[in-house]
C-alpha cells in the first residue's frame, strides 16, 4: 500500500476453522481494526460489545500476518486472553447448515430460544451467535450455569441482593439478570434450575420486573432470554422436575444441536481451529496432523463432543509442537478405537471395504497385525514377511 496506512476489518471465524477474513461493510460483529503497511500489520485493539471501552486491552502484533484462509501462528500467539476471541460455529455439515439457517431466522426476533443438545456440543457458542446476530449485540451477553450454583445462593446470584440482606452482604450487588439489561441472559442447563427458583423466574418473565434479595423496590430490566438443556424440557415436566407453567412460558423456539458424531465433516475443521487457538494460547508452534491422526479423529464417536475434541487437540499442541502428530500421540481412547476397528473379526482375518484406497488398506492390515502382536514391531515384520525398516517406514508415513 502507498502513503502510510489503511484501515480494514478482520473477522475471527471459527467452533469451529478459525480464520481471518477481510470483512464487508455489512459485517456487524466484534471488530478488529487493523493498520496495514508494506512491512507489517498492527492490531490496535480487539473490541467486544459487552466490554467497557476504557478497559479494552491494546494488543500489538509486530510480525502478525493476515491470511484469507487461516490465522497465522504469530497472530494467535499474541491473542492469549480467552475473551479476545469471538467463536462462531463451523457450518460445513448439512445438519449444522440447516441449524444455522434456523438460527439466522430467529436471531433478529425477541423470542425465547431453547437449545437442546448433549454436553459439549456447542450450545453456548450458538447462543452467543444468536446474540451477535440480533439487535442486542451491542449489549452484554451474560451466561449462567444453573447446575453450578447452590440452591441457597441461586436467588442472590440471579437477582442480586441489597446491603445487609444476609450475613456477609456488605454492599449492594447486581445479579445476572440486572447485568444483562439491554443484552441477552443465557441460562445453561435450565433443567437443573431448583423448583423454588422456577416460580420466581416465571414471575420475572411475566413483566420483566424483580426485587433484589432483601430489597423492597422492584427493578425493571430489558433482556432477552436464551436457554440450553441436555434433554427436552417436556421430559422434565413429565417427571415432575420442571414446572409446566414455566415450560409453556419459555417454550418459544426449540433448536436441536446435533452431537459431533452426527456431523463428521466438521471434525477436521474443528480440530485445525483448536490447534491454532491452543498453540497460540500456549505460545508454541502448532503440530501437523498426519493422515493416520486425521483418520483416527474422523472415525471416533466423540461422546464428549466438541469439548473432548478441544482437549485432545490441546494435548497435541503441548506434546508435539511444530512436529507431525502421530497416532500414538493421540489419547489412548482414540488409539484403542483405531485398533478395535482394524482388529480381526476371526483369527487371522480382517474386513476391508472394496472401495477403500490401497494405501489405507495397507495401513489397516499393518495396524491389525501390530495389535495382534501386542505392538511389537519386530514380530509384526516377521509375520508379514517384510523388514522391520519397512514397518517403521509405513508407520512414519501414516503419521506424516
Amino acid at each position: 500500500m502507498q502513503g502510510g496506512s489503511a484501515r480494514c476489518l478482520v473477522h475471527l471465524v471459527g467452533v469451529h476453522s478459525r480464520s481471518v477474513r477481510i470483512a464487508t461493510p455489512l459485517w456487524r460483529k466484534a471488530k478488529v481494526p487493523v493498520r496495514t503497511s508494506t512491512s507489517s500489520m498492527t492490531i490496535e485493539s480487539i473490541r467486544r460489545p459487552d466490554e467497557d471501552r476504557s478497559a479494552r486491552q491494546q494488543t500489538r502484533c509486530e510480525e502478525g500476518l493476515l491470511e484469507t484462509r487461516g490465522m497465522t501462528y504469530e497472530l494467535l500467539r499474541r491473542m492469549k486472553r480467552r475473551s479476545d476471541v469471538v467463536l462462531e460455529p463451523v457450518m460445513l455439515s448439512p445438519a449444522m447448515r440447516e441449524l444455522d439457517r434456523m438460527v439466522r431466522a430467529v436471531a433478529a426476533k425477541d423470542v425465547v430460544v431453547t437449545l437442546v443438545g448433549e454436553s459439549g456440543s456447542g450450545k453456548e457458542v450458538l447462543a452467543r451467535r444468536i446474540h451477535d446476530l440480533s439487535h442486542r449485540r451491542v449489549g452484554p451477553f451474560v451466561p449462567i450455569n444453573c447446575a453450578a450454583i447452590p440452591e441457597s445462593l441461586f436467588e442472590s446470584e440471579l437477582f442480586g441482593h441489597e446491603r445487609g440482606a444476609f450475613t456477609g452482604a456488605t454492599e449492594r450487588v447486581r445479579g445476572k439478570v440486572e447485568a444483562s439489561s439491554g443484552g441477552t441472559l443465557f441460562l445453561d442447563e435450565l433443567g437443573e434450575l431448583p423448583l423454588s427458583m422456577q416460580a420466581k423466574l416465571l414471575r420475572f418473565l411475566e413483566n420483566r420486573r424483580f426485587m433484589r434479595v432483601g430489597g423492597s423496590t422492584k427493578v425493571t430490566v430489558d433482556t432477552r432470554l436464551l436457554c440450553a438443556t441436555l434433554r427436552p424440557l417436556e421430559l422434565d415436566v413429565q417427571a415432575g422436575r420442571f414446572r409446566a407453567d414455566l415450560y409453556y412460558r419459555i417454550e418459544g423456539i426449540t433448536l436441536d444441536v446435533p452431537p459431533l458424531r452426527d456431523r463428521p465433516s466438521d471434525i477436521v475443521p474443528l480440530a485445525r481451529q483448536f490447534i491454532a487457538e491452543r498453540s497460540g494460547f500456549h505460545g508454541v508452534r502448532p503440530p501437523k496432523l498426519g493422515r493416520a491422526a486425521l483418520s483416527a479423529l474422523q472415525h471416533y464417536d466423540w461422546p464428549g463432543n466438541v469439548r473432548q475434541l478441544k482437549n485432545a487437540m490441546e494435548r497435541l499442541c503441548l506434546l508435539r509442537p511444530d512436529r507431525p502428530a502421530r497416532l500414538e500421540d493421540l489419547p489412548r481412547v482414540l488409539q484403542r478405537n483405531v485398533f478395535s476397528k482394524a482388529s480381526p473379526t476371526k483369527p487371522g482375518t480382517i474386513e476391508i471395504p472394496l472401495d477403500q484406497p490401497l494405501e489405507q488398506t495397507v495401513h489397516q492390515i499393518l495396524l491389525a497385525v501390530l495389535e495382534a502382536e501386542g505392538g511389537n514391531r519386530s514380530r509384526t515384520a516377521e509375520r508379514l514377511g517384510i523388514s522391520l525398516r519397512t514397518v517403521q517406514r509405513q508407520l512414519a508415513r501414516s503419521s506424516g
